[in-house]
């Protein structure tokens, strides 16, 4: 399984140029009976999710919200196998937080290397293709992890605790959703994807480094608020080539537009009765149910409707509050995710370009 765009055809043993057409492939795959219902699941575990964090006044409900979505819209067939990596991942992300923000977080160069370790060997595995959705999923939970926590306000064992409760969670909607909603006929699995050494080397170095220099950032800057530009930041470097990362970043920008939209819709709605849950739920699984459509007929792992699904589910999830509504949180999210990425494509550019100068490290396919 894995969330990168179609790799380019080869072109003299590089990556090639990817065409206009496809930045926005929304209309090239119609919806078969196996997308409908993989869009309802992702829109039910995600809103039921909500719902139970809202009930019972859980924090963090960006967990509660996301993470139901990795497991029903980017994973097409949730198994036994998945749920494990998913599991895992969560329990070893919890310990290397609470270790390095709890022993390094007054020593920040320390806390960088050992950052940069961790997300080495997680894009190490995603370019590989063992366990990608272990090393996938555990890059959106760390950087996360590690944005929360290294303010002095957040309570360290609280944000843990949510993680681990809403994987656990997010495993048992997501068996729940696939009995709800089963697939009508067998799925292919994708095929496996057979790299030269290089090739890994590139695309480990090139997505560590450009992760790592966004932690830097968001920590000197102390960008509190900007939660929605760290993750777009991290999940445009899943392709981990630049060609890839490039499309990645348009398909990103046009879903972060698309589901800020929707959001600013959605509080015209409701107006001020924002905090009536029984007014924001259908809300939410109509926006989730939309862009999840979106999300199958584009059929290219994290695109344009998977950016706009993510963008909903933080923004009622993490910034719809009692006493607090969408308008200043949606307008910003769209500012600061544009910047982001913006920054952050110019920088793959440049670590690109310089991997290429060697040979160990050279973009290049068979």
């Amino acid at each position: 399984m894995s969330t990168e765009p179609p790799a380019p055809a080869s072109r003299e043993g590089r990556i090639a140029r990817i065409t206009r057409g496809d930045i926005f492939p929304l209309r090239d795959h119609p919806l078969s009976g196996n997308d409908l219902r993989q869009c309802l699941r992702a829109a039910t575990a995600s809103t039921l999710g909500f719902v139970i964090c809202k009930l019972f006044g859980l924090n963090f409900g960006v967990f509660f919200c996301v993470y139901p979505l990795l497991l029903t819209a980017l994973v097409p067939v949730l198994t036994g196998h998945v749920a494990r990596q998913f599991l895992i991942s969560s329990m070893i992300n919890s310990v290397e937080v609470a270790l390095i923000a709890g022993f390094f977080s007054h020593m920040p160069v320390v806390m960088t290397v050992l950052v940069f370790l961790l997300f080495y060997l997680r894009f190490r595995l995603m370019s590989r293709g063992m366990l990608f959705l272990f090393g996938a999923s555990s890059m959106v939970s760390l950087s996360v992890c590690f944005h929360f926590a290294s303010y002095p306000t957040t309570d360290l064992h609280d944000l843990l605790a949510s993680s681990m409760a809403a994987t656990s969670l997010s495993v048992v909607l997501g068996f729940f959703a696939a009995w709800l909603f089963p697939d009508v006929e067998p799925r292919q699995p994708p095929p496996p994807v057979n790299k030269p050494l290089s090739r890994i080397r590139h695309e480990t170095l090139l997505g560590t480094s450009c992760a790592t220099l966004s932690f830097v950032v968001f920590q000197v800057f102390n960008l509190q608020d900007s939660l929605s530009a760290q993750v777009a930041t991290i999940l445009i470097l899943f392709p981990m080539h630049f060609e890839g990362l490039k499309v990645a970043a348009r398909w990103r920008l046009i879903g972060i537009i698309i589901g800020c939209c929707y959001g600013l819709v959605a509080q015209l709605v409701v107006y001020d009765a924002f905090n009536k849950l029984l007014l924001v739920i259908p809300l939410l699984w109509i926006g989730l149910m939309l862009t999840a459509r979106m999300h199958a007929t584009e059929k290219v792992g994290s695109g344009v409707g998977f950016g706009a699904m993510t963008t909903i589910a933080i923004l009622f999830g993490q910034y719809l509050q009692p006493n607090q509504d969408l308008i200043y949180s949606d307008l910003y999210r769209i500012t600061s995710v544009a910047f982001a990425v913006s920054v952050t494509v110019v920088v793959a550019w440049l670590i690109h370009h310089f991997l290429n100068l060697f040979p160990g490290t050279r973009m290049i396919v068979d």
